[in-house]
């Protein structure tokens, strides 16, 4: 009698196993796809990358860390990964478990011609586009022309609609008729409450050493509390991971060097970054010329940045900034 209830619950476990209410509900399991986006030639994690199957009409982007992650039920999908000055790469993922997968781009010179359409459609409050955002790239701000030959990151924000400068030459910005004091200035996260030099005349980020620029005039999301008129996010660079490079500048009141390269390669980089004004040296000649009995006075200000980081595995990377 046993043998017999035993064969009877194996008999209805292996109909209901392939019923189809049951196939269709394991096609439904959802999985994730995750990974990092990096730049292929020098390993720097790239900000912003779309990711998006034009077929099933799904897709993300990757955060300020390069990472991205979307979860979707089982399925085949094409994923093309695109980036401005990068060539996009597409990728076929047949989704039948969790799957890590790591995505590295080329960068490329010339673009062909990109026809842009959309289709209105319902969105999720996590869906929707953050509104007043600008994403600035570096390649702006070294292109603009500049005051005694120093690039600015906040000068270049001050051209943008809605932020304006204070004073002229000053680099404070008043967004959309909030006082400097009403912006969150962060520097890879972390706040930064004074951000200019010689009475505001410059501002204390080196674009050299920067690897993406945001500003947020409006709506922004909770997690930058504290503030009430914009939020501005940079992003240092976090070094070449496959190379050495070094570069060094000598303007008109200021000189900069910078050098950046592998610790470990393809684990570990550093970028270090430093700037210098010479003002007190140039007035030197014409205070002594004013005879040992005249005051001396000097001014002058530097930067310092540094980076690293660690890659223990592809899921867990340490960074350590400082300035």
């Amino acid at each position: 009698m046993q043998k017999f209830v035993l064969k009877i619950a194996c008999f209805l476990f292996l109909f209901w196993w392939y019923s189809p209410q049951n196939a269709a509900a394991q096609k439904q399991q959802r999985y994730t796809i995750s990974g990092y986006v990096t730049d292929k030639s020098s390993s720097e994690k790239l900000i912003g990358v779309n990711i998006y199957d034009p077929i099933k009409k799904v897709g993300t982007t990757s955060n300020v860390y390069g990472y991205y992650s979307i979860t979707l039920p089982a399925d085949t999908y094409q994923f093309y990964f695109s980036y401005v000055g990068f060539q996009a790469l597409v990728l076929a993922i047949h989704l039948k478990n969790d799957t890590l997968i790591n995505i590295n781009l080329s960068q490329s010179l010339t673009l062909k011609e990109v026809v842009v359409e959309a289709e209105r459609k319902k969105e999720s409050i996590e869906d929707r586009v953050q509104m007043s955002r600008i994403e600035i790239p570096v390649k702006t701000v070294e292109q603009l022309p500049v005051l005694l030959g120093e690039r600015d990151i906040l000068k270049t924000i001050q051209l943008l609609p809605g932020v304006q400068s204070g004073t002229e030459g000053s680099s404070g910005i008043y967004v959309r008729g909030g006082g400097p004091d009403q912006n969150l200035i962060l520097l890879d996260g972390v706040p930064v409450y004074n951000v200019s030099h010689l009475f505001g005349f410059f501002s204390l980020f080196t674009p050299e050493a920067v690897n993406n620029i945001s500003l947020i005039k409006g709506g922004f999301p909770a997690r930058y509390g504290g503030r009430l008129s914009s939020v501005l996010d940079i992003r240092m660079k976090e070094g070449n991971m496959h190379k050495y490079k070094g570069e060094v500048s000598v303007g008109l009141i200021a000189s900069k060097a910078q050098i950046e390269g592998p610790i470990i390669k393809g684990k570990s980089s550093f970028i270090v970054s430093g700037r210098r004004t010479y003002i007190d040296l140039l007035t030197r000649p014409f205070q002594a010329m004013s005879g040992p009995e005249t005051p001396r006075f000097g001014y002058y200000f530097y930067d310092f940045n540094a980076k690293t980081n660690y890659k223990f595995s592809d899921k867990n990377h340490l960074y350590l900034s400082f300035y």
